[in-house]
């Protein structure tokens, strides 16, 4: 055998291997699974304040427990929602490693319908969904982003040198995906991407909506980060005209490369909460949390964690073993 055969055949060799063990890392990969020992973690409310006007946001911190600084995932509650909704997903992303960030956005948080008769609730809700409130979302991510580096460095924090702040993911329902997108890349005629947040590498938009104003493709043809969107086949909007089909205009404007959409059949706007919302017709299916959370945890993993193993379940046939036959999932 020549040296050339030999080199030739050394990294065919090599090549087949590699293959080998990352489809065998990928068959092992389990993005439900709780390691014995780990998964432990403590919950805590915060608050900070940012700004001229000293507007005062609350946080409620879901931190494992361990020496490994934990990779950043920040999460916007939907109109009318509060740090505490949506535990689910905070303790089992914390239970996996990450520092689950589950933040509250004042003047569009469960304050808004306090005092408020029932009858008028919806109204108040109504009112509280404007320019006004989300640009202030905007500005509350960045923020968030600069006092947590701050907390990671201070002497005796809770998060002294517990946080990733090199990985940082952003995700949001509803209100809170509309927030997820206006920092993680989308564009609007006027302001173009002045509310982008670089320091975001991955986001995931929970009922994701198209923009009022131009064409989907004008406002995520430059998003350049990986996107995971979610939705369901009855995913419209309890108090706006935003349809289910929608929520679909998002992913076939986005560029090709590293995105993703779940569609969940016959899952309403509220199957991403904890709750029932008022107007759910349909019985909550338990196994769409458990292919939210899969899909979810295998996608940080892949992008935060650049976990090979996690990129190729996610990428191939794998993730649709936590999804019901009539359930959708596109990648791009």
């Amino acid at each position: 055998m020549s040296s050339i055969t030999r080199i030739v055949w050394t990294t065919v060799c090599l090549a087949w291997i590699a293959l080998s063990a990352s489809a065998e890392d990928s068959k092992d990969y389990n993005p439900l699974r709780i390691d014995p020992g780990a998964g432990k973690f403590e919950t805590r409310d915060l608050t900070f304040t940012y700004g001229r006007s000293d507007r005062e946001i609350p946080i409620l911190a879901y931190l494992p427990n361990g020496d490994a600084k934990a990779p950043i995932v920040i999460f916007s509650h939907g109109l009318g929602g509060s740090r505490h909704g949506s535990a689910y997903l905070g303790k089992h992303w914390a239970s996996r490693g990450y520092a689950a960030i589950f933040i509250q956005h004042p003047g569009s948080d469960s304050t808004v319908m306090e005092d408020v008769p029932l009858l008028k609730k919806r109204a108040a809700l109504t009112k509280a969904a404007n320019l006004k409130n989300t640009i202030h979302r905007f500005e509350d991510i960045p923020a968030l982003i600069d006092q947590l580096e701050k907390w990671n460095q201070e002497d005796g924090h809770l998060f002294e040198n517990r946080l990733d702040a090199s990985k940082v993911g952003m995700s949001g329902h509803s209100y809170g995906a509309v927030t997820t997108q206006g920092v993680s890349g989308q564009q609007a005629r006027l302001i173009k991407d002045k509310y982008r947040e670089k320091r975001i590498q991955a986001a995931l938009p929970m009922s994701p909506s198209p923009p009022r104003r131009g064409s989907p493709e004008e406002a995520f043809r430059s998003v350049s980060i990986p996107w995971l969107l979610m939705t369901g086949t009855e995913d419209g909007s309890p108090i706006s005209d935003t349809y289910p089909s929608d929520r679909r205009k998002v992913f076939p404007a986005l560029p090709s490369g590293n995105h993703y959409e779940l569609t969940l059949w016959k899952a309403e706007h509220s199957a991403f909460t904890e709750r029932r919302l008022p107007g759910d017709r349909l019985k909550r299916n338990p196994n769409h949390h458990k292919a939210i959370l899969a899909l979810s945890t295998a996608f940080w993993d892949a992008f935060l964690r650049q976990d090979t193993a996690a990129r190729d379940w996610l990428d191939g046939e794998q993730a649709r073993s936590v999804l019901e036959p009539k359930d959708s999932w596109l990648t791009k």
